[in-house]
């Protein structure tokens, strides 16, 4: 007889990450449900005061000009865009640290494991931008400007949602949402370096080079004197903000140069969290509870004009391309790139999850919000009668997105609950579940 070679096990596709990757993103995840709950707040503050007979001091306040042109420099610019481009560089810089956390000592440093989420965010992009393109090519001169606009997911209120609906759904779900919400975010600060920028200043970009090259050689050599990092971080954003360059691109970069391993001279990896997770756990309340908000506070304050002024919003193809975008276009081009790289890969879902969980958190990555907002300025000018479109647009189609991921994920929440009374899981004395030790998870 001819002995049959033995077939390997298909691959799985959400698998269960280890117990201390999963025990911090749990730990992440709570504190941004923390920031998707104040993000509400002021989002809501913002729109009944740019709605309500006092007005005119939300928008004259969003407009005031406060600085000025020290060493010729650009930097008089209103409290709206020094939120915009001031306040949501320190957003990217924690969005930098994350991302570089996941693929250096996460569990994205499987390639295995990073190319889902990594896909899944470009199919995630692409399919809400060809939305986007086709409903807007009629909205006249300019108007397919704001592509990029649906493509976005905000991680704080998704995350937020999630948090509120997912007491039982397996955490591989959430872990999978949270990566694809952050490599969304590094390809939504590249298209905005790429594509939103209309002049640039080489000299102003070449320098930018030397303060970024001293915060990088300060770090990998482990100093965390604030008097001298913040300096040189603060000099990096203002001739990046000077080339032309949006100047969020700059917390991204300075993100990528701080190290997330300790040295071998501070203890080693063994001896407690690397430069990236303390700059993270020191910066994320500053990003979640001032930067953020902040920004959202002078983005999401859009005057509706009352009935006939909502009509003129959703009669703009503009406005419509971006709720199909949110709505459509980013279920579909996550769940169908997930379901596509299964069947090219010969890959199956985790037997822990069905299809129909993958599609709920889909439907959760369409609301989009803090960076939507930031690419509406700069595609239409903030203040013009289409951003506030672009406003109403975002505001419909991520509240939308969230109703009906809410919809499907509490649906499977109640059966992930049934299934968790049915077999509970025990924790060993050194408070790591069975499940994370058994050698085939």
């Amino acid at each position: 007889m001819i002995a049959r070679p033995l077939r390997r096990p298909p691959r799985r596709l959400l698998t269960r990450g280890s117990w201390a990757e999963t025990s911090r993103i749990t730990a992440i995840l709570r504190r941004e449900t923390v920031g998707g709950g104040v993000l509400l707040v002021v989002a809501a503050a913002a729109l009944l005061w740019a709605n309500s007979p006092w007005s005119a001091g939300y928008f004259g306040l969003r407009d005031a000009t406060v600085g000025g042109e020290p060493l010729g420099l650009h930097l008089n610019l209103t409290v709206g865009t020094w939120a915009a481009d001031g306040l949501l560089a320190i957003f990217f810089l924690v969005v930098g640290l994350e991302l570089k956390r996941e693929f250096v000592a996460g569990d994205l440093r499987d390639p295995a494991r990073a190319v889902l989420p990594i896909v899944a965010a470009v199919g995630g992009m692409v399919a809400p931008a060809l939305i986007f393109v086709v409903v807007a090519a009629g909205g006249g001169e300019g108007a397919l400007r704001g592509w990029a606009i649906p493509t976005a997911t905000d991680i704080a209120f998704a995350v937020a949602v999630l948090a509120v609906l997912s007491t039982h759904l397996p955490a591989a779900l959430r872990t999978f949402l949270l990566t694809l919400a952050v490599v969304d975010d590094l390809l939504a600060v590249t298209v905005i370096a790429v594509f939103y920028t209309e002049e640039i200043n080489t000299t102003a970009l070449g320098l930018t080079l030397v303060p970024l090259a001293a915060f990088t050689v300060c770090v990998q050599r482990r100093i965390r004197a604030w008097w001298l990092l913040i300096p040189l971080g603060v000099a990096t954003w203002v001739l990046m903000h000077e080339s032309g360059v949006h100047a969020t691109v700059a917390g991204v970069l300075l993100g990528f140069a701080v190290p997330v391993r300790r040295s071998a001279a501070a203890g080693g990896p063994a001896a407690g969290p690397g430069m990236a997770e303390h700059f993270e756990h020191r910066l994320r309340p500053l990003s979640a509870g001032l930067a953020v908000p902040v920004f959202a506070f002078f983005a999401a304050g859009v005057d509706f004009g009352g009935l006939s002024g909502l009509g003129d919003a959703l009669r703009d193809p503009v406005t419509l391309g971006i709720i199909g975008g949110l709505v459509v276009g980013k279920p579909v081009g996550i769940w169908l790139t997930t379901r596509l790289l299964a069947a090219f890969t010969r890959a199956r879902l985790d037997a822990t999850l069905r299809w129909v969980d993958v599609f709920g958190v889909s439907l959760l990555a369409g609301i989009g919000f803090t960076v939507s907002l930031l690419i509406g300025d700069l595609a239409y000018g903030t203040g013009s009668i289409r951003d506030d479109h672009v406003k109403v647009g975002v505001l419909l189609g991520s509240v939308t997105a969230a109703a009906l991921a809410a919809a499907v994920l509490r649906m499977r929440n109640r059966y992930y609950r049934i299934l968790h009374q049915q077999e509970t899981e025990d924790a060993d004395r050194d408070g790591v579940p069975d499940i994370y030790q058994s050698p085939n998870t």
